[in-house]
């Protein structure tokens, strides 16, 4: 949560970060009642994205900038960032039988300490600045793994919680898992539980192309606000009809996504992702502020 958001004068019903949505239509109030587990609401797409401007716009970057090498990984993110931003509702959550409009936009994924099969993961919590570029963006990351990656155990925050928490003896466990879940349903969880935790993300992503691994559909869950979750797997040519009738061979990357229908309907979720498409085709877009518009015309 970021410390402009902590110092939000909240109005009755909000949460601490979120506001709530009084005015949503009667079918989505209801089905927050009549569907109120998030997986019961889980609503799958999958496409496959062209990347080769994006591709060709990282090679020309990391050439002029080598100490700082951006990768697809990056630009995956600050291309969701883009879209939430632009895209309020792909913002909202439903919980405690409520729609709610997050204040941040904020990106989690998972971070493997090494690449093996016995290491640890680590939960990592990006909450990037409406004046960030792809620049601050990648940097942010690449700090943030470099320093969790320096210890081979967990270094505190959600993952120090987890560990404790997971100690306990079952009936008390079951009793603390059980009161984690009503403060989540009424919104007064603590702090210490919350930041940093993927469950309470705009977008939770992983990047299953850095372990050789297709897309899939990664399920959500019904504990915290997260309502999207974002897999890409790895890169591949494929031979594409232009719009101008010629063949081209082409790099993409499928991606699979997840996400929660009570926030939006499918022509909200399928404009946000012709926005995505526009960024990747466009990357030149990254290097603008997150909160200067894209200019993509939805019609």
């Amino acid at each position: 949560m970021s410390e402009e958001n902590k110092k939000r004068k909240r109005k009755w019903g909000d949460r601490k970060d979120a506001r709530w949505v009084r005015d949503v239509p009667g079918l989505q109030s209801i089905m927050a009642h009549l569907m109120y587990n998030r997986t019961d609401c889980e609503v799958y797409l999958q496409d496959t994205i062209d990347v080769t401007e994006l591709m060709a716009y990282l090679e020309q970057k990391n050439a002029q900038h080598p100490e700082y090498k951006t990768t697809l990984f990056h630009c995956f993110v600050a291309v969701l960032a883009r879209m939430v931003r632009e895209r309020p509702l792909m913002n909202r959550y439903i919980q405690g039988r409520r729609t709610y409009e997050r204040y941040d936009v904020s990106l989690a994924f998972v971070c493997k300490r090494r690449f093996t099969d016995h290491a640890e993961e680590s939960l990592m919590f990006l909450v990037p600045k409406d004046t960030d570029t792809i620049e601050e963006i990648s940097k942010k990351i690449i700090g943030d793994v470099k320093e969790t990656r320096k210890s081979e155990h967990s270094t505190g925050g959600v993952d120090a919680i987890l560990d404790a928490l997971a100690k306990l003896p079952r009936p008390l466990l079951m009793f603390v898992i059980y009161l984690i879940r009503l403060m989540d349903f009424w919104g007064i969880s603590p702090d210490f539980l919350t930041d940093g935790d993927p469950n309470y993300s705009s977008v939770f992503f992983s990047n299953l192309g850095s372990i050789k691994c297709p897309s899939v559909y990664h399920h959500l869950n019904n504990y915290g606000t997260n309502s999207i979750m974002i897999t890409i797997g790895t890169m591949r040519k494929e031979q594409k009809l232009m719009e101008d009738g010629t063949t081209q061979v082409r790099t993409v990357v499928d991606i699979g996504a997840t996400l929660d229908e009570r926030i939006a309907d499918g022509f909200y979720f399928a404009r946000s992702l012709k926005l995505v498409k526009h960024i990747c085709a466009h990357p030149e877009l990254l290097e603008k502020p997150l909160n200067e518009p894209s200019g993509f015309d939805y019609q």
